[in-house]
């Protein structure tokens, strides 16, 4: 379970996070979604212990994220940022080896080998396996980071949009691929989204932010709304729901 209790955030004199508090319990998608400047990548960031806590408390399985050794942390939880930075001289199997580093320091076992492997194909790295990073598409590259993150075996999966730069195809093959991971491997997945039609068709759970404040938090049957997304984007959108899923119609 990540526990975030009465958490605020300011980055120098700018208040980002008021008061947030929020419990996700282990399993299934949960997807932050809500304008730019709305808090949600400051917030995934400081349960990563990306950012030092400022305000408040987050512990991830009862594991304060403020004083926990980081070796321990990165055996619970794996994070993605929107700005990872990597050497364009690594392979993409090498690069997904990287996610196995909190386990064995570089000293790759034959069951790391193995869970690179799995991570590779989970994400249709295959073919790419061998070519270098700096050879890849942005889309290309953006997989190999999020296998990366999977390769970490951990129970937790935090990512900062990671359907950047990733065509049609990939982003919905991407977000079946989380759904897969919650549902056959217990992963808790927390994802930062800007399109909320793949948060409502596959995350369990969307919370809503705006102003540095949880504005909404529910089921996307909940969340996809005319009335809340007004009050979360600040226009009205046309909501429309399809064998069962809402979706947002962007009208111009």
């Amino acid at each position: 379970m990540i526990r975030i209790e009465n958490v605020s955030f300011r980055h120098r004199a700018t208040p980002v996070l008021h008061d947030v508090s929020l419990t996700i319990p282990k399993g299934g998608v949960v997807a932050l979604i809500g304008p730019n400047g709305a808090g949600k990548s400051t917030l995934l960031s400081l349960v990563a212990r990306l950012q030092p806590l400022q305000a408040g408390a987050i512990s991830v399985d009862g594991l304060p994220v403020d004083t926990t050794p980081g070796r321990d942390l990165a055996r619970v939880l794996a994070i993605l940022r929107q700005d990872t930075a990597v050497a364009s001289r690594l392979s993409v199997r090498e690069l997904v080896g990287f996610g196995r580093f909190p386990h064995g320091r570089g000293r790759m076992t034959g069951e790391d080998h193995a869970l690179v492997a799995a991570a590779i194909a989970r994400f249709d790295l295959g073919d790419l396996s061998d070519r270098l990073i700096e050879t890849l598409s942005g889309g290309q590259r953006q997989r190999a980071l999020v296998a990366m993150a999977f390769a970490q075996g951990t129970d937790y999966l935090l990512l900062d949009e990671p359907l950047n730069n990733l065509d049609m195809y990939y982003a919905r093959a991407l977000m079946r691929a989380l759904r897969t991971a919650a549902d056959a491997d217990g992963k808790t997945v927390v994802v930062v989204l800007h399109d909320i039609n793949q948060a409502s068709a596959h995350a369990d759970r969307i919370v809503a932010m705006k102003g540095g404040r949880i504005v909404a938090d529910g089921a996307p049957a909940e969340i996809l709304d005319a009335d809340t997304l007004e009050a979360v984007f600040g226009f009205r959108m046309r909501v429309e729901t399809i064998a069962g899923t809402p979706f947002a119609l962007h009208q111009l």
